[in-house]
């Protein structure tokens, strides 16, 4: 196994350096594909776990360059079945004779998948579709990530260290998701889940469940047909428009991120189809995502301050939610995200600004330290599969104003104001704490003072100064994520130092 993967990392390596750099006299696409391909043919001939983590890495562009993100992708659609004399004493272990709890099941899979196969039937004339797990996955998946626990360490030291903490977390999530996906009582709760959340939306259709007809190895859902999300020349031959489509599967899945407590993490073409209405249909719960009300609205502030194109605070709320390692340098990353941001609002940065930032992170040693902690995993792959059909419809969209719409259809940007303005007042309280901390001999540098006035008066001024000082560096540290109250405590403290003034010499 190892003797398999270690070629492939040290390629990788080698090919990620280069495409960091952007240095086109030095990128070989032909090179980059042919590795690429490497990989997808290894992964394919490992195995079941091996196709699985290759859907992973196919949205994780913080890990690997485009060319193997297109290549990987190629895994998301289709995974050759096992034969149906195989999957068929599962059905029947699980649920009971076929011919006496179906209409009728056709043997030929309608979609191949690494954990699991999904087949057409009927019960009392009703179209279904019947999930059913692949024979002996279980064991296959507890050996193969036994394999992948062991390998990873190793691996590691194969790649630069900004990449390890994605790499760490990533794997972390990934075995815990894989676990899920293969018990489909967990998917029909998703499923059910998320179908009650979205239950007063106008755009999305989810299946429901024939809970008698369902277990841990099958579950049996309504056949719910559409388009598939990618086949351009069908939608547009049946008048769908595309642009508001873009639009709609960003609304969709961006509500469930920021709205409610699960969102489908695994909106992969595949699993998602357009009915002649335009709304979307939504299949396969077995990957979602949890994030809980703290790290949501870190999110939402995140998404709010993209909005209003305030570089610090998306650095901020960057830095709450993990996603920067310790010790970056806070100047390259604001820069690197006004850039960003101004993209986002469609004013796209020249080549030389984009240089001169590469240039700067290179002198700085700061290549840009983002990481993705294990909580975000799902939902960076989320994001990024939905960038991908996006690009696959080539329309005029732009995400930024979808998220305005968003955050104020959904209500959420009062309640980001007020977490901002709570962790505004929390780093606030810690920088006038560490002002006064700055100087631990200040007490007893009054009290010797004190012994040489005659008068209380002039300790006024000596007291204030102090506190105006203290009050003056923190702000000085919130005007960074806090313009207006970062200026307001300057003015604040300016204010302490003449009133101190003025019992002084009154």
């Amino acid at each position: 196994m190892l003797a398999k993967l270690l070629p492939l990392i040290l390629s990788l390596r080698k090919d990620r350096r280069i495409w960091i750099k952007q240095s086109k006299n030095e990128i070989d696409s032909k090179q980059f594909r042919k590795n690429a391909s490497k990989v997808l043919e290894t992964f394919i001939s490992l195995g079941p776990v091996y196709i699985k983590l290759g859907q992973w890495l196919s949205s994780r562009a913080d890990i690997l360059p485009q060319p193997y993100l297109e290549e990987l992708a190629k895994l998301q659609d289709s995974v050759p079945p096992a034969p149906f004399e195989q999957v068929k004493p599962i059905i029947e272990d699980e649920i009971g004779p076929i011919s006496e709890k179906f209409d009728n099941i056709d043997p030929t899979s309608i979609s191949g998948a690494s954990l699991g196969q999904v087949y057409r039937g009927s019960i009392s004339g009703q179209q279904i579709v019947v999930k059913v797990k692949r024979p002996g996955i279980e064991k296959i998946v507890v050996e193969d990530l036994e394999i992948l626990k062991r390998i990873l360490p190793l691996a590691l030291r194969f790649v630069d260290p900004n990449l390890r903490y994605s790499a760490k977390a990533m794997l972390s999530q990934f075995i815990e998701t894989i676990h899920e996906e293969m018990d489909y009582t967990s998917e029909s709760s998703n499923l059910k889940r998320i179908k009650s959340d979205m239950e007063s939306s106008e755009k999305v259709v989810v299946p429901s469940v024939y809970d008698d007809l369902s277990s841990k190895n099958v579950l049996t859902m309504e056949y719910l047909p559409g388009i598939k999300v990618t086949n351009v020349e069908k939608l547009d031959e049946v008048g769908i428009d595309r642009k508001q489509l873009v639009i709609d599967v960003h609304k969709v899945f961006f509500t469930m991120l920021l709205k409610h407590s699960v969102f489908h993490a695994d909106p992969h073409p595949g699993n998602i189809s357009v009915t002649d209405d335009g709304r979307l249909v939504l299949y396969d719960y077995g990957m979602v995502g949890r994030i809980n009300s703290e790290t949501r609205f870190r999110l939402v502030r995140l998404y709010l301050a993209l909005v209003e194109r305030n570089p610090p605070r998306v650095v901020n709320a960057m830095n709450d939610l993990g996603m920067l390692t310790p010790g970056y340098n806070r100047g390259v990353i604001e820069k690197g995200i006004e850039l960003s941001i101004r993209a986002m609002h469609g004013n796209k940065p020249d080549e030389m600004e984009v240089q001169s930032l590469m240039e700067l992170a290179n002198q700085t040693m700061s290549r840009f330290p983002f990481v993705l902690p294990k909580n975000l995993a799902l939902y960076m792959r989320m994001a990024s599969i939905i960038e991908g059909i996006y690009k696959t419809h080539d329309v005029d969209f732009k995400f930024v104003q979808v998220l305005k719409n968003i955050l104020q259809e959904e209500n959420l940007i009062t309640k980001a104001y007020v977490e901002e303005l709570k962790a505004s007042f929390d780093n606030f309280s810690k920088s006038i704490d560490s002002a006064l901390r700055l100087g631990p001999e200040m007490k007893e540098l009054i009290g010797e003072v004190q012994v040489f006035m005659k008068k209380g008066r002039p300790t006024v001024l000596i007291s204030g100064s102090i506190f105006a000082s203290a009050l003056f560096v923190g702000s000085a540290f919130l005007l960074q994520s806090n313009e207006v109250l970062g200026l307001a405590g300057m003015v604040s403290s300016g204010i302490v130092m003449i009133i101190s003034g003025f019992f002084r010499k009154h």
